[in-house]
């Protein structure tokens, strides 16, 4: 600020008129000269944020709508929406059962003779669970797998050898547990696997003898201190006719692809037909989730001759990259076919068309045909599948993208803290600076004022 000082012009009238010593608002005058020099370096931070921003939200949009696309593929890529059977048993009372897709449509008449069970055995009655029962080695075998608890004094009583059995780290698989009858306590034990073949033994040695009074062994004629309360067990069954068994209630060996769920004794027929319910939700699915992806991409790239506003990522390669990949391979062929073949056909405005009664067609041979479009090295899912890894996921294009953008805004916030500072800097030096001129002016302002007088007081002396 430059201030001119005329000899013609009173020294008061200068300082009057400029404000300054007399109510001059140095905080909005110093406001508003550092925004003036702020704004050309804040307007460039601003904008270039929004447009980041921006971006970064459309990013966002493309990347959930690929990687939808990328998880509609996932029932088709690995075949199991094309080898979806029904199953359906004629008494669930008896048993049910699924399917995988290794089965076979056919019906199967199921016999239930036997289910299998796990052993359990109960000592004698003692009178309570604090009994000793005695000290030495007691030792419990599951299947050749055996168990040896070391019994004295201090863990003897029922419910410390509950216990150990329980706590064991190398337990082979029984549970034990405390029922008190009318007639005094019994440790139970329970094999914790059905089956013949899993059930238990328990003997003793050592000691005082005491245990003994735990000894079970079903090849022993004599001194068994256990009873048995369930015997092992297989499940016995039959098939058409052919006999089974099996160590457990749910047997997924019988037949091909199925797993039968046994529940009591009985007769069911079990039903196994070809699905194609599930196929038909996957491609379907699969469609819809294309043509989102297609209908963002639209709004993101296009440009409106009336308004004149243009989309977040106009003329973006990424973008319009993946746009064209995907629809050149929407377009082509896999295997010798194209998706026109199963009734997907694609639209002039570059969505996909499912028509319903061509695609029940084609899934008409157990979904042989279609799966065979998506399946192996150059099939649909495939060529897809390859192309969404790029795009996708962490170490993905978009990501890639994202990760850019992000370092971008951080940089940005970066110059908006320094911008900011460099202000305050600026405002604390304007500050001081109009305030020392404001009191210099304030000073001068006084000292006019008595010269002032002073010439008047002499003017009218000489009038005098």
């Amino acid at each position: 600020m430059a201030i001119t000082v005329n000899s013609t012009t009173p020294t008061t009238g200068l300082l009057t008129s400029m404000g300054v010593g007399s109510g001059l608002d140095v905080a909005t005058l110093v406001n508003q000269l550092v925004a003036a020099k702020k704004a050309p370096q804040q307007n460039q931070i601003t904008s270039q944020a929004a447009s980041a921003n921006t971006q970064l939200s459309a990013l966002g949009q493309i990347n959930a709508a690929l990687s939808a696309l990328q998880s509609a593929m996932a029932s088709i890529s690995d075949g199991s929406a094309f080898s979806a059977h029904s199953v359906t048993s004629s008494d669930t009372d008896v048993l049910n059962a699924t399917a995988t897709g290794n089965a076979v449509a056919g019906s199967y008449k199921i016999e239930v003779t036997q289910l299998a069970s796990a052993l359990k055995a109960s000592s004698g009655a003692f009178t309570d669970s604090s009994t000793q029962i005695g000290t030495g080695t007691l030792t419990i075998t599951v299947g050749g797998q055996a168990m040896n608890l070391s019994i004295d004094g201090s863990n003897g009583s029922l419910a410390s050898i509950r216990d150990a059995i329980n706590k064991a780290s190398d337990n082979p698989g029984v549970s034990a547990t405390i029922v008190n009858g009318t007639d005094g306590a019994h440790l139970v034990l329970s094999g914790t696997r059905t089956g013949a073949a899993n059930g238990f033994t328990v003997s003793s040695s050592g000691g005082d003898g005491g245990l003994a009074a735990l000894n079970y062994d079903p090849a022993a004629s004599s001194g068994n201190g256990l009873s048995v309360i369930n015997a092992a067990s297989d499940a016995l069954y039959t098939i058409d006719g052919l006999a089974a068994n099996s160590a457990g209630n749910s047997v997924s060996t019988a037949i091909d692809g199925l797993t039968l769920n046994l529940s009591t004794l009985g007769t069911s027929t079990v039903s196994v037909a070809d699905d194609p319910s599930k196929a038909t939700s996957a491609l379907t699915n699969l469609v819809n989730t294309y043509n989102s992806f297609v209908g963002i991409y639209q709004n993101l790239t296009k440009y409106d001759a009336t308004s004149k506003v243009a989309g977040a990522m106009i003329g973006d390669a990424t973008l319009n990259g993946i746009n064209s990949t995907l629809s050149r391979i929407i377009g082509g062929s896999a295997n010798g076919a194209t998706l026109s073949s199963i009734g997907i056909s694609l639209q002039v405005d570059g969505t996909l068309k499912l028509d319903n009664d061509k695609l029940s067609a084609a899934l008409g041979d157990g979904g042989k045909q279609v799966s065979d479009l998506f399946g192996g090295d150059n099939g649909f899912s495939a060529q897809l599948g390859a192309q969404l890894t790029q795009w996708v996921g962490d170490g993905g294009v978009l990501a890639g993208r994202t990760d850019s953008i992000s370092q971008q805004l951080k940089d940005l916030g970066d110059q908006q803290t320094a911008l900011d500072a460099r202000m305050d800097s600026l405002t604390a030096r304007y500050q001081a600076q109009f305030t020392a001129l404001d009191t210099l002016m304030s000073k001068l302002n006084s000292t006019s004022s008595y010269l002032q007088q002073q010439f008047d007081a002499l003017t009218n002396a000489n009038k005098k």
